[in-house]
């Protein structure tokens, strides 16, 4: 019963910071295309959560993973102050905050799809799994890129704040890099603590 407290405060918690992030957002219909997951995957979660309860790390993951949409939206990727900060920092050429959304963009897909093969009983080989779970990731972070180039057919000038290449001609190529490397270090450094807590959901 805590836990399911914990998650419900969480999620009430997660509806306010979005509603906020929209009411004066740097660019609405920039808002709405980077939170869009967010918009999509909260219903989901309540309504799959009967039957198809996720494990703490995830929920937590997923938690983490829609605040850094929502501040990406809020301000655009390429004016985020964390990010500025960071590139002063490391005396880099451009705001990297993109990064972080695409590394986590492979990092907590990874996790999820992981959770569904593993406890959906699809695979037995933990190789086969990872595996697999990589080769989502990888197709999740192409479809986004697609997604964005049709948007930007579709709006033209006007999907410049979506796209936030800030100029970089290989900035698709290093977005689907970054979420390959999200999903690698979720595979090394996450894969023992998610298996005890699938196991855990397993014994309830």
């Amino acid at each position: 019963m805590q836990r399911q407290n914990v998650l419900v405060a969480s999620g009430l918690l997660l509806v306010l910071i979005l509603f906020y992030s929209g009411f004066r957002p740097y660019d609405r219909a920039t808002w709405f295309l980077e939170v869009a997951p967010v918009l999509i995957a909260l219903p989901v979660m309540v309504l799959t959560y009967r039957r198809f309860p996720l494990t703490t790390l995830l929920y937590f993951l997923i938690f983490v993973h829609a605040l850094i949409l929502i501040l990406g939206g809020s301000y655009t990727y390429a004016r985020v102050p964390l990010g500025f900060w960071m590139q002063d920092l490391f005396s880099l050429g451009r705001n990297p905050y993109d990064k972080i959304g695409h590394f986590a963009q492979g990092f907590v897909p990874f996790i999820v799809t992981r959770e569904i093969l593993v406890r959906g009983g699809y695979l037995t080989s933990r190789r086969m799994t990872a595996f697999l779970s990589v080769c989502v990731v990888l197709a999740i972070s192409s479809f986004y890129e697609l997604i964005e180039w049709w948007t930007a057919l579709l709006l033209g000038q006007g999907a410049y704040e979506f796209l936030g290449t800030q100029g970089d001609p290989w900035d698709t190529q290093s977005d689907m890099f970054f979420a390959l490397i999200g999903a690698t270090v979720a595979l090394l450094a996450l894969s023992r603590l998610h298996d005890r807590q699938m196991a855990g959901m397993r014994n309830r």
